[in-house]
């Protein structure tokens, strides 16, 4: 286990169909922050209630996606990440499958698990889709992966364990990064 997985916790909660995910997720992330923590995600765009999550009265960031009836969650102490991202999809969606990967993130094709380490990444950047996605680039490591973020740093990633049948991947900057 690197240091970095060490950092953070990743959980999940299966989603009842018609029931509103995003309670599910804040649940789950209230039960793992510290009594006293708030929770907000007003969208920097339009203010609305989709944008990055926020922890505000403990140290604490965080992050959350949905997948295959699943709101997965990661947190990190302040003190360990000074970003986090996390991203989760499906391993086999008939129809995304149909359509096909080929130049999602660029020429050739690319798989759903390499999808879902830049859009970790790029969610840890803070800019999410903004960023062309094939402009970001992951490189193996001997335990995980790095996405250097154009005009943005270089996070370092793992591939977490996740619900059944769901590939789910973490990105986080250390606070000791220097400036882009």
């Amino acid at each position: 286990m690197t240091p970095a997985r060490s950092i953070v916790d990743v959980a999940w909660v299966e989603v009842p169909p018609h029931s509103p995910r995003r309670e599910h997720a804040w649940r789950l992330l209230t039960g793992m922050l510290p009594a006293g923590a708030e929770l907000s995600n007003a969208c920097p765009r339009c203010g609305g209630p989709h944008g990055p999550v926020v922890v505000s009265r403990a140290p604490f960031i965080a992050s959350v996606t949905y997948a295959g009836g699943y709101a997965i969650a990661a947190v990190a102490g302040t003190r360990d990440a000074a970003a986090l991202g996390l991203d989760a999809e499906p391993e086999h969606d008939a129809r995304r499958d149909a359509a096909s990967m080929a130049g999602v993130l660029g020429d050739g094709v690319a798989t759903v698990r390499d999808w879902v380490r830049v859009e970790a990444a790029v969610k840890a950047d803070g800019r999410g889709l903004r960023v062309e996605p094939a402009t970001v680039v992951v490189s193996a490591t001997a335990d995980g992966w790095t996405a250097a973020v154009p005009d943005g740093r270089v996070y370092i990633g793992w591939d977490a364990l996740g619900p059944p049948g769901i590939l789910v991947s973490v990105a986080v900057l250390s606070p000791e990064s220097p400036a882009a």
